[in-house]
């Protein structure tokens, strides 16, 4: 192999080096969708900021970590229901504010709240992943599927 050969391959190699080295690692979040079933009740008022958010419901999202340094965050959602589809939209979070949600079809609306990014209706014991450049800040990951939300299909992240 000629010198000037064996300078681009240094060098190729050496910017790959670099490349790697200054890479930021991604963030894996394991969402977990659950719910007790068709059969359970549902409740009306415990989506975030509604009257009873903090009581025990029939759904729910369960996140591996509730902190994450800011950059790429890989969300890998399972659905670990057995009969009912269920979906995750992340939104960012400021405390205190009110989702627009319709009582009349049951959903927030999705663009006036600024949907960040989300695994589209996923099938029961089916999985799905979404890959986001998180700022620091709170968010929140909930289920959009009518209902889901106001039952208590919902989880706070908060990035660093």
């Amino acid at each position: 192999m000629c010198k000037s050969g064996k300078l681009l391959i240094t060098t190729l190699a050496m910017v790959l080096l670099t490349a790697t080295a200054q890479a930021k690692p991604k963030t894996i979040v394991f969402a977990t969708l659950h719910d007790r079933g068709s059969t359970a009740d549902m409740a009306t008022d415990h989506g975030l900021g509604m009257a009873n958010m903090k009581m025990p419901s029939a759904m729910g999202i369960k996140l591996s970590k509730d902190q994450v340094p800011a950059g790429d965050v890989v969300f890998k959602v399972t659905n670990s229901s057995k009969e009912t589809a269920h979906e995750m939209l992340i939104f960012h979070y400021v405390d205190g504010m009110k989702f627009p949600y319709d009582p009349k079809i049951l959903k927030i609306d999705e663009d006036k709240a600024g949907s960040l990014g989300e695994v589209s209706e996923t099938e029961p014991e089916k999985a799905g992943e979404v890959e986001l450049d998180l700022k620091p800040g709170k968010y929140v990951v909930l289920c959009n599927v009518p209902g889901h939300f106001a039952n208590g299909m919902w989880a706070l992240l908060t990035v660093k």
